[in-house]
């Protein structure tokens, strides 16, 4: 099955893909490496980011989440996706594949809220208390 068979917003049309290729390429924080791993792990990153689903829940084909996840953070760490976006702004071909902010769905800890709260949210006996009014004794 070629990467144009069953299309998604998440799989990359080949002329796409080589455009971005030859830009990570020639990206001067950038390891490429292999072309076809670094097509399935750029893929991984659109599927999490066009879903919003969480970085654990990345199909196995896409590769080991916890691995996706770390390369993401690396790039975002020295401006890959900024640069990426930044070269193919003008591109009206490249537009549904740029990343940016309002596409990236950050951790609620990077927004400044602690572990514990957000561990607390987590747990479903606390949701109902979330919005709730204080109780009184």
């Amino acid at each position: 099955m070629s990467h144009n068979e069953g299309m998604s917003n998440a799989t990359l049309q080949d002329d796409q893909w080589r455009n971005i290729y030859l830009f990570l390429q020639n990206h001067p924080r950038v390891y490429a490496g292999q072309e076809e791993d670094c097509r399935l792990f750029v893929e991984g990153v659109l599927w999490t980011t066009r879903s919003g689903s969480q970085w654990r829940f990345l199909p196995e084909k896409y590769g080991n989440w916890n691995t996706v996840y770390k390369r993401f953070a690396r790039w975002c760490d020295h401006d890959v996706w900024e640069d990426m976006h930044q070269h193919f702004a003008a591109d009206p071909d490249m537009e549904n594949v740029l990343l940016d902010s309002t596409v990236v769905r950050a951790h609620p800890c990077a927004a400044g809220a602690s572990k514990k709260t957000v561990a607390r949210l987590n747990r479903p006996w606390d949701a109902a208390e979330v919005g709730s009014a204080p109780k009184s004794m």
